[in-house]
C-alpha cells in the first residue's frame, strides 16, 4: 500500500475564510448582548431623567426633554402607537428593542416585551419612548414625581 498527502493548498481559503469567521463572531456577540438584553433591561428614573439600560439602545434620557404630561399607559384601542416599521433594532416575537417607527409615523425608542404593560413617553428630543415596565402604574407615578 502507497499512502501520499494531499499537496498543501496555497492560502487563497485561508483569506475567503476570515471574512465569514469575522461576519459569524460579530453575529454571535450581537445575538449574546440580545439575549443578555432581554434578561436584564431596566428603567432608572431620578432627577437627571430616564436611564434606560440593558443592551446597545440603552441611553438617558433628560429629564427636560421628557413630555410627563403627556405620558400614559397603553390600552388595547392604542393601535395608532403600535410598531409598524423597524429602522434598527431587535424585531423578535414578544421583544422588540430599537429604533422604531410608529403607526403614526413618529420615531419611537421600544423596549417592549409585553404590550399589555406599555407606557408610552413622548420627548421633545425627536423621538419617544415606548417601554414595557413590570410595573406600569408605579412607574408613571414615579415619573410624575419628576
Amino acid at each position: 500500500m502507497h499512502v501520499f498527502q494531499m499537496a498543501e493548498a496555497n492560502r487563497g481559503p485561508y483569506w475567503v475564510m476570515l471574512p465569514v469567521l469575522i461576519i459569524l463572531l460579530v453575529v454571535g456577540a450581537l445575538a449574546a448582548v440580545t439575549l443578555h438584553g432581554s434578561r436584564n433591561s431596566r428603567f432608572e428614573l431620578s432627577h437627571e431623567g430616564l436611564r434606560l439600560r440593558g443592551d446597545l439602545y440603552g441611553r438617558l434620557i433628560p429629564r427636560e426633554q421628557l413630555v410627563v404630561s403627556g405620558a400614559r399607559r397603553l390600552g388595547p384601542e392604542d393601535t395608532a402607537l403600535h410598531p409598524s416599521a423597524r429602522t434598527l433594532g431587535t424585531g423578535l416575537p414578544g421583544y422588540q428593542v430599537g429604533w422604531f417607527r410608529l403607526g403614526t409615523g413618529e420615531k419611537a425608542l421600544l423596549y417592549l416585551a409585553d404590550r399589555s404593560r406599555a407606557v408610552y413617553i413622548p420627548s421633545l428630543a425627536g423621538y419617544s419612548v415606548l417601554l414595557s415596565s413590570d410595573d406600569p402604574d408605579a412607574f408613571l407615578g414615579a415619573l410624575a414625581q419628576l
